[in-house]
């Protein structure tokens, strides 16, 4: 998944606390935070479920591709591309799309729409603006956090350069440290990705 579960539930209890009281009214903020936690990650796992389905395509032409000189990544791109396209999937990662976030801007704002949709829904939110307005404050917020998580992310992958020995992007060591450095900023938040 783009963003650890943690930090989703850091960012789900955020929008909560800062669309209350003056924007949303709720009897249970844990439970409208849950609500908000839960909807984001089903809305990351389509997307990680259309790779594993790309994935699991791949495997049945390996032979083929070697045969034939075709590069795995490229067939991946490929393949995923025509099942966005079929099944009308906005695209999760903001960097496929050229945002700088890891979630893109499509994906905040149709996630917005299904938070006031579900929002509507429950008996634990009373929206105290047009839906449209708290969907906006919902999408400002959201980008807000996600620029937050982005230089989180910079400020781990600029530990990871400032080594005494260049380590390799992709690279199991690389992978480790990034994990670690990037936990240790998130702390500094108070989000702790150890628990």
């Amino acid at each position: 998944m783009l963003l650890p579960k943690e930090l989703i539930a850091y960012l789900s209890r955020q929008l909560v606390s800062k669309l209350s009281p003056q924007v949303i009214e709720t009897s249970n903020a844990d439970a409208v935070a849950e609500m908000i936690s839960n909807l984001i990650v089903e809305e990351l796992q389509v997307e990680d479920r259309l790779n594993e389905e790309v994935r699991e395509i791949l495997s049945q032409y390996s032979d083929y591709m070697r045969r034939e000189g075709v590069s795995y990544q490229e067939m991946f791109r490929r393949i995923k591309n025509t099942l966005i396209a079929q099944r009308k999937v906005v695209r999760a990662s903001g960097r496929d799309t050229g945002d700088r976030m890891k979630l893109s801007r499509d994906k905040v704002n149709e996630i917005s729409h299904k938070l006031i949709a579900a929002m509507r829904r429950s008996r634990e939110v009373r929206m105290k603006r047009e839906p449209n307005d708290v969907r906006l404050e919902i999408v400002r917020l959201m980008t807000e956090l996600l620029q937050l998580e982005e230089r989180v992310d910079r400020a781990a992958r600029q530990k990871i350069r400032s080594q005494k020995r260049e380590i390799t992007e992709g690279s199991e060591e690389w992978e480790l440290l990034h994990r670690r450095y990037y936990a240790e900023e998130l702390k500094k938040l108070g989000i702790d990705l150890t628990r």
